[in-house]
């Protein structure tokens, strides 16, 4: 560990990262009459969370009540509990379940935080003991970008199946409307590009929207929130090491600009950095094989590095096998993969190994998509990639990857980078489709014409889809008896390849309840702490709803924060 004197700068409370947890941590400690610093090593801030759905699962918030949702603590603990299956501390989940309405309130009565429930949008096991049909999620509203002044030339880029036709950003409540062709799409769709068109002032500066959504949107209202109060925020400033005065982290060595730059945290120091997705390294020697950096949609500055630093300090890990999984596709020229979100549910389609054969419901939980993938893959039976095939009229209706809906955007008129690189397999038979995929034709029929029967009765009694709520929001309500099931049947039919990916890894440095950093045998490293995905996470193996990754971040932030004051309150008293 480095030595503990010759100080370039110090602060209260050290906070290595920028995306939602790290932010809020900054703002917290700061009203609560600490001094803070966060470090980010790349070049834009936001992280991951800038580039994500920008919800915040938070049982029994404030916004559920105006919105008609009963919720409880006793409901949380119990869907909690029952999710997470004994592998989280109670004391943990409790915390977590009694903090976050608090903490939510807070940021928004007190910060930039404008959030909008979203009533429809369920839990992602609604029928599980304490499951609720939506409320719990709550996305940010929209943002002016133009209230960052030069700061959104810094703000990481959402990513590109967040907006359409990679320049116009929408809410996930305006997504779904418009992916799913719901009433009023058209009106919706026409509205957004006006709005983006007619602000010529900003075109003229920028292809990016200026309404900011989704992920942006959350980040820069923290960001704005931060610059009110001048907390600092350095760029182009990576962790290197820590540093320890009698076994307590009292700092950071950093490297700002190519320079080093010594960093006390006088109070503590904060770990919120991310996971290791884009490591291929990390990716390889821990999560489930095959696996490959190329598969995430997440930061490509998550790397692991914080929590490398951490293993050699002594501190535990748990979870490192494990990610908040998402089917993806990787697009020709795109540097980041597109998560299949809403297409993975609509009628029409079905997901298929390499022997031809369907393995599960592809329109559960994108999470539970991926555990799928895994857990029915092996070398006589490859399922990671897996393939997912639709037909002309599902083409013709929703969108897939980066192809609008073939209404909006006929293959004709495709870019050439999605057709001549064969991305997008077409054929007029499903036998020809077969072999362009590389899969059993055989048993790609007879999977298609199964699917073809359920798609008449509505009921799938393979693997139950478009049985539950959760399945039903990102279905076609216009299709009868099921809103996920349609017939497989219409020449041309299409295929792409699905991967494992994700929006980020689960496993990280072992904490307490207080978000401490422990070791092996649970004691504290006194001055060290980590928050959001470079920590193992409070939802277990699990994935609770949208936003059970933020929320988390930025619930255990503002307890660090709040805890931290405290005790340097009790030492100014003693």
């Amino acid at each position: 560990m480095a030595d503990s004197t010759g100080w370039d700068h110090s602060v209260d409370v050290l906070i290595v990262g920028t995306g939602a947890g790290a932010m809020t941590t900054g703002i917290c400690a700061h009203d609560n009459g600490l001094s803070a610093l966060l470090i980010e090593k790349t070049d834009m801030y936001g992280g991951s969370s800038a580039m994500s759905g920008g919800s915040v699962w938070i049982p029994n918030n404030h916004l559920m009540a105006d919105n008609g949702v009963d919720d409880s603590r006793e409901e949380a603990l119990t869907y909690l509990k029952h999710i997470t299956r004994g592998d989280v501390p109670d004391e943990k989940i409790e915390t977590y379940v009694d903090v976050s309405p608090e903490m939510i309130r807070y940021m928004e009565e007190k910060t930039r935080l404008e959030l909008i429930c979203m009533p429809k949008y369920a839990d992602y096991y609604p029928e599980s003991p304490g499951g609720k049909p939506g409320g719990r999620a709550c996305e940010a509203d929209h943002f002016d970008a133009k209230l960052l002044e030069d700061e959104f030339e810094r703000l990481r880029p959402p990513a590109p199946q967040e907006l359409v036709l990679n320049r116009m950003s929408m809410t996930a409540t305006e997504a779904r409307t418009i992916l799913t062709g719901a009433p009023g799409w058209i009106g919706m769709t026409v509205k957004m590009m006006l709005r983006y068109w007619l602000d010529i002032g900003w075109r003229m500066r920028t292809t990016r929207d200026r309404t900011l959504s989704l992920g942006n949107a959350l980040a820069a209202m923290l960001r704005r929130s931060l610059m009110d109060r001048n907390v600092p925020l350095w760029l182009n400033t990576a962790a290197k090491e820590f540093v320890v005065e009698n076994d307590a982290v009292v700092g950071i060595v950093a490297e700002r600009d190519g320079k080093p730059v010594r960093i006390r945290g006088e109070r503590g120091v904060v770990l919120a950095a991310g996971g290791f997705e884009s490591s291929p390294e990390m990716r390889k020697k821990y999560l489930p094989n095959p696996t490959e950096a190329d598969w995430t949609v997440a930061n490509p500055g998550n790397t692991g590095d914080v929590i490398n630093m951490g293993i050699e300090l002594g501190a535990a890990v748990d979870l490192m096998d494990d990610a908040w999984w998402g089917p993806t596709t990787v697009v020709p020229g795109e540097d980041r993969a597109r998560m299949l979100v809403v297409e993975k549910g609509l009628p029409g389609s079905v997901f298929v190994n390499k022997k031809g054969e369907r393995f599960m419901n592809e329109a559960m939980p994108y999470n539970d998509i991926c555990k799928a993938m895994y857990e029915n893959h092996s070398e006589d039976s490859p399922s990671v990639p897996c393939y997912m095939v639709f037909d002309a009229t599902y083409r013709k209706k929703y969108p897939c990857g980066p192809m609008l809906p073939g209404a909006q955007q006929p293959d004709t008129f495709l870019p050439k980078h999605l057709t001549e690189t064969k991305y997008l397999k077409k054929a007029n038979t499903l036998r020809e489709l077969a072999a362009q995929l590389g899969v059993d034709a055989d048993n790609l029929e007879k999977t298609v014409a199964t699917m073809n029967e359920y798609a008449k009765t509505g009921v799938d009694p393979d693997f139950h889809r478009g049985e539950s709520v959760f399945d039903q929001y990102y279905g076609d309500a216009n299709v009868k008896p099921n809103a996920c099931l349609a017939p497989i049947e219409t020449a041309p039919f299409y295929g792409i390849v699905v991967y494992a990916g994700d929006l980020g890894t689960k496993g990280g440095l072992r904490t307490d309840a207080a978000a401490r950093v422990l070791k092996e045998s649970g004691d504290a490293i006194p001055g060290l702490y980590a928050i959001g995905n470079c920590s193992a996470s409070v939802m277990g193996r699990t994935y609770p709803g949208a936003g059970g990754t933020i929320g988390p971040a930025m619930t255990f932030g503002y307890i660090v924060a709040r805890d931290l004051a405290k005790l340097a309150s009790e030492r100014q008293s003693a």
